[in-house]
């Protein structure tokens, strides 16, 4: 007969139940938003670096006593703004905690697991600009609105459109570990979303919180009819004869370039010298810059666009 051992002192009860209440924890991203913080009286830290060491170290603790932690940036902007909005003084802990508290329960998390902060901050920074990005460009897609003639909600079919754009792309890519990246200009400020994938054999890993805010990008510059792009960047593997004949067995890695351009609400394939001349042009002088080495730029590739029921708008 298996028995199972119950709390019967209250300090033994509350013991277990820590365990059993996770913990959430604002991390401050750089040394720019530390300076921020460090107006307020009650913040109590004098350098970024020490105020790292003595998170990492409550997180630790935290993680040994087995009470699961998880991280979400702390942005001072916002919390300056959330303090006004509610009527809070920011210069008190308890602002801090409860700010914490909603902006986990909104904003990108990910959970502590041991690592040292300097390796968790940047992957939480790509996940809180992916969802800002998420929620940008979803807030434009509501504006479609609907078709006129047919009713048809604009920004869903504009989904399914660009949902069906990267499947082919994919498919047409084939094997090889890929970098996307898709960028549609959006007013003051400019959508870029990334998806990185690894294909074998036909079996795609992908995230699906990266597929998620690529499709939303990609949707609403079809929805919204604006011009963009997608630039892709392939890696593969490919064994030398020589690499062969020696027994070395070593794989040279050898990258290819593709584009492809937003046009009335479909990826029109780029040619080799305009993938040339967008890959090796800085973006903020207009300047060239030299191509990379072991780096092919190569055309992009012919996709079929589907239907467009809505050719009569």
């Amino acid at each position: 007969m298996t028995t199972t051992s119950r709390h019967t002192e209250p300090a033994g009860g509350r013991r277990a139940l820590r365990r059993e209440v996770p913990s959430t924890a604002a991390v401050l991203a750089d040394e720019q938003d530390f300076a921020a913080m460090r107006r307020y009286r009650t913040f109590p830290f004098d350098d970024y670096g020490g105020y790292l060491r003595q998170l990492e170290t409550l997180l630790r603790t935290l993680a040994a006593q087995g009470v699961p932690t998880i991280l979400t940036l702390f942005d001072p902007a916002a919390y300056e703004e959330y303090c006004a909005d509610l009527a809070l003084d920011p210069d008190r802990p308890e602002s801090r905690t409860r700010y914490t508290t909603e902006t986990a329960c909104a904003g990108a998390t990910l959970p502590y697991g041991g690592e040292p902060l300097t390796e968790l901050l940047p992957p939480l920074v790509e996940a809180a600009d992916r969802r800002a990005t998420w929620e940008y460009a979803n807030t434009l897609l509501s504006r479609a609105g609907h078709c006129e003639e047919c009713g048809a909600d604009l920004a869903h079919t504009a989904f399914t459109r660009a949902t069906q754009a990267l499947r082919q792309l994919l498919e047409a890519l084939g094997d090889g570990t890929h970098h996307l990246v898709c960028s549609v200009p959006a007013g003051e400020r400019s959508l870029l979303a990334v998806l990185h994938t690894t294909v074998e054999g036909g079996r795609r890993r992908l995230s699906e919180s990266e597929s998620l805010v690529f499709c939303t990008v990609l949707a609403t510059g079809i929805a919204l009819r604006t011009p963009g792009g997608i630039v892709s960047r392939t890696s593969t593997s490919t064994s030398t004869s020589a690499d062969t004949d020696t027994g070395g067995g070593t794989d040279g890695a050898r990258d290819t370039v593709r584009g492809w351009s937003l046009r009335d609400s479909w990826l029109r394939a780029l040619t080799a010298a305009e993938v040339f001349t967008a890959y090796c042009t800085d973006p903020g002088t207009g300047d060239p810059v030299p191509p990379e080495p072991g780096v092919d730029h190569a055309p992009g590739l012919t996709l079929t666009p589907p239907p467009d029921d809505h050719r009569h708008r």
